[in-house]
């Protein structure tokens, strides 16, 4: 709700905060968003080591988008 800013106000820093505790919960969607937010650098400091963390825990829960994001982190042509 806080990174759409639906029916409060958009917030992207207590976007991450609350995708931050529901990953911790083992919710996969949660976890993607979050390492969504490091990748892009939205609501916390542009980190991709943080960034595969999240990916990685929502892959091992079978996130098909986390897996392709891992892909996609992972390969020569982002490492530029």
């Amino acid at each position: 709700m806080y990174e759409q800013g639906q029916g409060i106000a958009r917030s992207d820093a207590d976007a991450a905060k609350w995708y931050r505790k529901a990953a911790e919960q083992g919710l996969a969607d949660a976890a993607f968003a979050l390492g969504r937010m490091y990748e892009k650098g939205v609501g916390v400091s542009k980190n991709a080591a943080e960034a595969i963390q999240w990916y990685s825990k929502a892959a091992a829960q079978g996130s098909e988008s986390a897996v392709n994001a891992l892909r996609e982190l992972k390969s020569p042509a982002t490492q530029k």
